[in-house]
Parts: structure tokens; C-alpha cells; sequence
């Protein structure tokens, strides 16, 4: 294990290697003699010493170790390598990255994984090995690894479309549709006549979609938006009734109420603006999101009333229920 006086050799190896680079001035070169000479005092360590060389060089510069250590800790400044590769570590680094390549074919994803870590610790300048392995941590389901690795694919190549895909896919396990739309949608910018990238951004709007309406038949406030209330009711046992699921299919179906489903996926980023009550010039806060609620449960009512009215009726069956809005005040979900 290495020593302090191993680590204050190195300093002051690099520090010397500065004052020759060149690219300091007269007044910095004589700073950094005076850290040199206080260095040398305190730890009574003379790198001109052969004794000292001996005992406490390592064979990597500082900068050297400083890189390769973010390179395996997996730091977000591991694409900004302060050293460009040798193109004898670049011509490494391809090999190890085409393994990696045939070990996804073969589905041995964390001996890809590794091959690509190492391409990535050779030349991290390379956002193509950063991709590489976004793709391995998704086959192993480490979908947020994935995004981080995509992410620093794009720092270093921001035209990067398939950093982009990638990203999406990992999102889309995640079950983050929103994050996993807008991904395509900039892939599908960069790659205009990739088929695939538009297939997957027209899956991930439909299910932006599904979990409009989801939300909006599952929140506290549909109580709210039909006037009566459906306190705690029982919904497994409402939606096994044939006459209930009849009606919702044909309300489902009709023109005006698809356009209501339409307009609620359109302006979802208002809806969420209102619930945090972060956009003041809207109002802000629950009392506009149950303006907009009503204003839905008015067009639903006039598209099926007979529906709207047998869901009361169920309700009023069931017996009351607790009071959705103080749950809501109390802090609970």
C-alpha cells in the first residue's frame, strides 16, 4: 500500500513536470518553486535523491492516477479525460470494444459489460463505448446506470442519436414514459428516417396517454369532478358489472369524449404545473386543477350521462365513504 511519502512524491514529480511544460509564466514557475521547496522541507523528500526515488517512485504520473480513478469509480467527469489516448491504447480499446460487441451477441452481458469498462478506461474521449455499455446495464436491468451512461455519451457527443434511443429504452423500463418520449423525440430529430425511433415514440405517447386517463379515473378528485362523490368505493366490484363496463365502452368510443382524452394528454405539463402550483400566472394549485376537473366531468356528463348517473347510484349502494379531500389535507395518498 502506498505511503504519504510515495503520495508527496508524486506531487512534487508533477509539480516539477508543470514548471517544464512551459506554460507558466515567470510568477507562477516561482510559485510553484516555493511549494516545491516547502514540500521538500516538511516531508525531507529531495526527488533529485536517487535513495528517495528508489523508495517512494511509482511508475504513473499523478495525472495519470488521478484519470485512470475516475475512469473505475464511474465518475460523470470520466468522459472529460484530461489526457488524450495514445492511439496504441485507442487501437486496445477498439479490440475491446468489438469483444464486448461479440458478447452481446452471445448474451453474456456482464462479460460485455467489463470489456466495455475497460475500452472506457483506455480512451473515455470515445462516447461510442459509453453507449456500448448503456445497452450491456440494460440487459442486466440497471436502467439508471444506462442513463448515466448516456448521459456522458452525450456530453461528449451531443448528435449522438442512439445515446439518445438507448436512453428512452432505459426510461421505458423505468416506466418513465414522459422522459422516454421526450428521448425519441430527439433521437427521431437527429435520426429523422430511423423507423424505430419513431415506432418507439409512438408507444411511449400512448402510454403517456393510458396513464392520462388511468390518473384521472383513479385520483380523489373524480369524487370532485362528478359532484356526488365516489367515497370509498369499491372498484373491482363496480367494473364487474356488464351494464357498467357496456356504457364505458361506448362513452369511451365516442368522438367527444376521445377528444377530452386527446386534450388531457396535450396539456399534461399545464395539468402538473397546476397540481405543484408552480405556474402563479395560471392560477396555481389545487383550485385551478379543480376548475379544469370540472370543466372534464361537464363533458363527460353531457357525452354519457347514463354512466356518470349509475356510477352515483353505485356509490349511494355502497354506503359513504371517508371524506377524499381530508385524506388529501392529512397528507395521504
Amino acid at each position: 500500500m502506498a505511503d504519504v511519502h510515495q503520495l508527496v512524491f508524486s506531487i512534487l514529480k508533477f509539480l516539477e513536470d508543470q514548471k517544464k511544460s512551459g506554460q507558466l509564466d515567470d510568477e507562477a514557475s516561482e510559485s510553484l518553486e516555493v511549494a516545491v521547496q516547502c514540500l521538500e522541507q516538511v516531508y525531507k523528500i529531495n526527488t533529485s535523491d536517487e535513495e528517495h526515488a528508489r523508495k517512494y517512485a511509482v511508475r504513473q504520473n499523478l495525472l495519470d492516477i488521478f484519470n485512470a480513478h475516475l475512469n473505475e469509480t464511474e465518475s460523470d467527469l470520466a468522459s472529460l479525460s484530461l489526457h488524450e489516448a495514445t492511439p496504441e491504447q485507442k487501437e486496445e480499446a477498439e479490440k475491446l470494444k468489438n469483444k464486448g460487441n461479440e458478447f452481446m451477441k452471445s448474451e453474456k452481458y456482464s462479460d460485455a459489460l467489463e470489456s466495455y469498462s475497460q475500452a472506457i478506461r483506455l480512451d473515455a474521449r470515445n462516447a461510442v463505448y459509453f453507449c456500448n455499455r448503456a445497452a450491456a446495464y440494460s440487459k442486466l436491468n440497471k436502467h439508471q446506470q444506462a442513463i448515466e451512461d448516456c448521459n456522458r455519451a452525450l456530453a461528449i457527443d451531443p448528435s449522438y442519436s442512439k445515446a439518445y434511443g438507448r436512453m428512452g429504452i432505459a426510461f421505458t423500463a423505468l416506466e418513465d414514459h414522459e422522459s422516454a418520449f421526450e428521448c425519441y423525440r430527439k433521437a427521431l430529430e437527429l435520426d429523422p428516417d430511423n423507423q424505430s425511433y419513431q415506432n418507439n415514440l409512438e408507444i411511449a405517447e400512448q402510454k403517456l396517454k393510458e396513464s392520462a386517463v388511468q390518473a384521472g379515473f383513479n385520483s380523489g378528485n373524480l369524487g370532485n369532478m362528478l359532484r356526488g362523490g365516489l367515497g370509498n368505493m369499491d372498484f373491482g366490484t363496480l367494473f364487474s358489472d356488464p351494464n357498467i363496463m357496456n356504457m364505458a365502452t361506448t362513452m369511451m368510443s365516442n368522438p367527444q369524449v376521445q377528444q377530452i382524452q386527446e386534450n388531457l394528454f396535450l396539456n399534461s405539463d399545464r395539468l402538473a404545473s397546476l397540481v405543484s402550483g408552480t405556474n402563479p400566472a395560471e392560477g396555481g394549485g389545487f383550485s385551478s386543477l379543480l376548475q379544469a376537473s370540472q370543466q372534464m366531468a361537464a363533458q363527460m356528463q353531457q357525452a354519457n350521462p347514463e354512466l356518470v348517473q349509475h356510477l352515483r347510484e353505485q356509490m349511494r349502494t355502497q354506503g359513504e365513504g371517508p371524506d377524499i379531500n381530508k385524506e388529501q389535507t392529512d397528507g395521504k395518498d
